[in-house]
Order: structure tokens, then C-alpha cells, then sequence
């Protein structure tokens, strides 16, 4: 008989184990508790399936520090057909419970510590099957301390969000809206309009760890703000958390030095190692990365569906 239930103490936080994975099993047991310790899960949101007094699978809901409602499924354990679909059907109950009214998932490819996230195509159907549509297709980037540090742009002067306040954020975020290759931005241009997005998006990212001098607008030669800047830590990574350029400012690389302006105030606040994203579609990001320094590690897909 088959059984998902929260998770006793006793079983955090390794949860589903597997006898020939020492290297997968310590790698992922140290990940969920370190997002038990930083508040970006508990105990309650992490369900096991149980089988004959194995734990067979699991599935852990995450959300942003300081949220009580969870945002996504962070990690998957499906084990079989029964258990994965069982588990995805609690996980989405309990979040509704919770309030929530969708639920993301990510898959990246290549598997990789902490999540190990094996069979990915199999993971694929699996979420479909439960109700999960594709939000965005894209690749994930990484610079280290041991690599040379990009050079910055002296054609853009730099303000903070301590010096302007909001609004001028919202302003550049809803104008570079208006023609972005992002899915997940058009998909949210759509819901709540140009203006309710860059909202939303700025209010997301106040949300991360961060000093409000971190978050820039850089102006050009004319006083025009092109581009912004928005680097933050999450629990896990110092992150390129959102970079924009208005389509006024495009085509003359100031993403790259959105980018380098973004990576030298995280090395200098002491990060080490800095990721960032972008949607599969949009060239000229990953083109900026790269220029930048950084160099691509995974694929990853972002997974949504409603509650």
C-alpha cells in the first residue's frame, strides 16, 4: 500500500535514499537542510511516499524567505508511476491548501548536485501528466572567482535604487517589456500589462537578499537610462538576478555591461561564485553572458501549472 505523508524528523533531511548514492544522497541531504535553516521550506512541505515502511520517493514545495505560501516544487524523488503521480497530486493539494494558485518546477540538464535530477524526459512526462506546461526554455550561466573579472563600461554612469526610489525602475523594467524575447516576461506582459509585470518583477526581486545600492540604473552619454542592474544572493548562489535594456539603448552592448556592472558589485560584497539565466530565445542575453565571462553549465526548464 502506498502512503504520502509529511516527513518524521527522523527522516530529515535525507528523505529517500539510495544505497549505491553516497555522493547524491549527502549532496542533496545538505541542500534541504540548508533550506529548512534559511526558511525556503519546512518540515510540513516535505512529503514522503511510503510503501511497505520504505520511503519509495518524496517531493519538497520551496518558496522565497519570509513567504508562507510555497512558490514551487524545489525537489523530486518520483520513484514509480503510482508514487510520482501521487506525490505531484499532494504537492499540488497542499500548496492550494496554503494558498497558492500555481506551481513551478525547473529541470536541468545536465543532472547535477544537489537535485540529481535523473531520467530527465521521464521527469517530463511525468509532470504533463499532472498538469505541468512548459513556462520557459533557457540556459543557466556561472562565473567562479578564478576567472578574470569582466571590464566595466565607462560610457554608462550608475544610479541606485537608495537614490532614485522605485518608480524609475518600474519606468525602464515596463519600457524594455515592450519588445522582450523572454517567455516568462511575455507570459506575465499578458497577464497583468507592460506596467502590473515590471511591478511585479521589481517587487520579486526586493524579495532576494540584497543592499538597495546594489539594484542600478545606468544612464548613458545623453542621460537616458538603458540598461539596469539587478544582482542579488539567493539561499544557494550569488545571482545576475534581472538585467534589461531599453530599446532605445540596444545594440550597443549594454547588456554585457549590465552584466560586468552587476558582477562587480557581488565580488566586491565577497561572492565567489555568481549564476545567472535567460530564455533560450534571447540571443543577444546569452551573447552578453558570455562576453561578460561566464559560460554556460546547464539547460534548464521551467515547468508551470495551475492550481
Amino acid at each position: 500500500m502506498l502512503t504520502i505523508r509529511p516527513a518524521r524528523p527522523d527522516e530529515l533531511p535525507a528523505l529517500t535514499t539510495y544505497a549505491d548514492d553516497d555522493a547524491r544522497n549527502g549532496a542533496t541531504s545538505a541542500y534541504l537542510a540548508g533550506l529548512l535553516d534559511n526558511g525556503c521550506t519546512r518540515a510540513d512541505w516535505c512529503l514522503v511516499a511510503e510503501r511497505d515502511g520504505e520511503l519509495v520517493g518524496n517531493v519538497v514545495l520551496w518558496t522565497v524567505p519570509g513567504r508562507s505560501v510555497p512558490m514551487d516544487i524545489v525537489l523530486l524523488e518520483p520513484g514509480d508511476d503510482e508514487s510520482a503521480a501521487a506525490l505531484l497530486t499532494h504537492a499540488a493539494e497542499l500548496a492550494r491548501s496554503l494558498g497558492a494558485e500555481t506551481q513551478g518546477h525547473v529541470l536541468d540538464a545536465p543532472s547535477q548536485a544537489p537535485q540529481f535530477q535523473h531520467d530527465p524526459e521521464r521527469r517530463v512526462r511525468l509532470l504533463t501528466a499532472q498538469g505541468f506546461s512548459l513556462a520557459r526554455d533557457g540556459h543557466r550561466f556561472i562565473r567562479s572567482d578564478r576567472d578574470p573579472l569582466p571590464a566595466q563600461d565607462d560610457r554608462l554612469r550608475w544610479r541606485s535604487l537608495a537614490e532614485l526610489g522605485e518608480e524609475p525602475f518600474v519606468d525602464l523594467l515596463a519600457d524594455t517589456f515592450t519588445d522582450t524575447k523572454d517567455s516568462i516576461f511575455l507570459a506575465e506582459v499578458a497577464q497583468h500589462g507592460l506596467r502590473g509585470a515590471a511591478e511585479r518583477n521589481l517587487a520579486e526581486m526586493r524579495e532576494l537578499d540584497h543592499e538597495p545600492a546594489w539594484f542600478e540604473i545606468g544612464y548613458d552619454r545623453q542621460d537616458r537610462p538603458v540598461a539596469l542592474s539587478l544582482p542579488a544572493r539567493t539561499a544557494s548562489s550569488a545571482v545576475i538576478g534581472l538585467i534589461a535594456v531599453a530599446p532605445a539603448g540596444r545594440g550597443h552592448g549594454y547588456a554585457t555591461a549590465a552584466v560586468a556592472r552587476g558582477t562587480h558589485v557581488l565580488v566586491a560584497a565577497g561572492a565567489t561564485e555568481i549564476r545567472g539565466d535567460c530564455d533560450a530565445g534571447n540571443v543577444a542575453m546569452s551573447k552578453a553572458f558570455q562576453r561578460a565571462g561566464y559560460r554556460t553549465f546547464a539547460n534548464r526548464r521551467m515547468f508551470s501549472r495551475p492550481l
